[in-house]
């Protein structure tokens, strides 16, 4: 009912005053047939700047005083400001302006009244939405609403970071997470484990939950959230987390979103690769090849390898050294020599 289907109908609304000026606000400025004729924005640094040609005002309702050929207005906040994003719609509305507003500043089906409101005062009401009646029309099935749902957040940890990715999915990222982890403790450091599979429950994990169960845009802002929320819990010296699947694995495409998104969130200082060997049901592509994957993600160095030899008892993690040229081990046997690896490179 409120959704945007074509750029022809936000036309119709013009001209516009934008609602925050960042990415969203620029990015619907530059839709074709777009009018704007000013723009708000609440952060104090940004009002009195130039933005997109206008000087950025902080009061929505001196510029509509000041522009009254402005028709609508289009709210383009970021996630967790809809408080801000209400206060303009019925700012807006109040005085017979039109309101478009992002999903992720407001939704209108979540504010039924702010729809009751502008038809009372004989405006319209419109969302930018997600589309997901599209997926549901391919597929039959799509989520209710939108599940990119956490805001976006900054962080610099204190502790070192350390991502464990591998070559395939089952090739042993989780026993590495926790075993280097042990081998840490043992050393007297304080480590933190964060795994991101809901399997992920064995000690010495912190915490665990399921990435997968996050939308790709969440997913780097909850890695960071769990390490901030870890170093006020536990003050670590070294952070290890688990990663899932693979940036590079055959056959199964669909994870390596997964894993690039949680790699970007850890943004790690040093990363240890897993491999299994003839994987019985995987299809790994290999370990050069998840390697420059990594580093091509990150700028961030893989620093050792863990060997899962269980299908493949003829080798040993020596075999993988000298072929690769960088420290490997059977982490459940040997999780001290990748540990050394890890606090080698730190120190550089």
């Amino acid at each position: 009912m409120y959704s945007i289907s074509s750029v022809e109908e936000l036309q119709n609304l013009n001209p516009y005053i934008v609602i925050g000026c960042g990415g969203g606000g620029e990015k619907f400025s530059n839709l074709e047939g777009i009018e704007t004729v000013g723009f708000v924005d609440d952060d104090p640094d940004k009002q009195g700047t130039n933005f997109m040609g206008f000087e950025v005002a902080s009061s929505l309702i001196d510029l509509m005083d000041e522009v009254p050929e402005a028709k609508s207005i289009v709210i383009m906040l970021p996630i967790g400001a809809e408080g801000a994003a209400l206060k303009y719609a019925v700012q807006a509305i109040d005085a017979g302006k039109n309101v478009v507003s992002s999903f992720r500043s407001l939704s209108i089906e979540d504010n039924i009244s702010l729809a009751k409101f502008a038809n009372q005062n004989g405006v319209a009401i419109k969302e930018i939405s997600p589309r997901l009646d599209m997926i549901n029309n391919i597929f039959g099935i799509a989520p209710e609403k939108s599940t990119e749902i956490l805001p976006k957040i900054s962080y610099t940890p204190k502790a070192s970071i350390v991502f464990c990715g591998g070559t395939s999915q089952e090739c042993g990222k989780r026993t590495t997470t926790r075993n280097l982890g042990l081998a840490a403790t043992k050393r007297g450091l304080v480590s933190g484990v964060i795994s991101t599979d809901e399997m992920g429950l064995e000690k010495p994990t912190d915490f665990n939950f399921r990435a997968g169960s996050l939308s790709a845009m969440d997913i780097p802002s909850a890695i960071l959230g769990s390490i901030k929320y870890l170093e006020e819990e536990k003050h670590p010296d070294i952070i290890f987390i688990e990663g899932q699947s693979s940036l590079t694995e055959d056959g199964n495409p669909h994870p390596r979103g997964l894993s690039a998104a949680i790699l970007i969130g850890a943004h790690p200082d040093a990363v240890i690769v897993g491999h299994r060997p003839n994987h019985p049901f995987r299809e790994p592509r290999g370990i050069p090849e998840e390697i420059k994957a990594i580093e091509a993600v990150e700028p961030t160095k893989v620093v050792g390898i863990s060997i899962n030899l269980r299908n493949e008892p003829d080798k040993t993690p020596e075999d993988y050294e000298k072929e690769y040229g960088l420290p490997t081990a059977d982490v459940r046997e040997n999780p001290d020599k990748l540990l050394d690896a890890i606090l080698d490179h730190l120190k550089k």
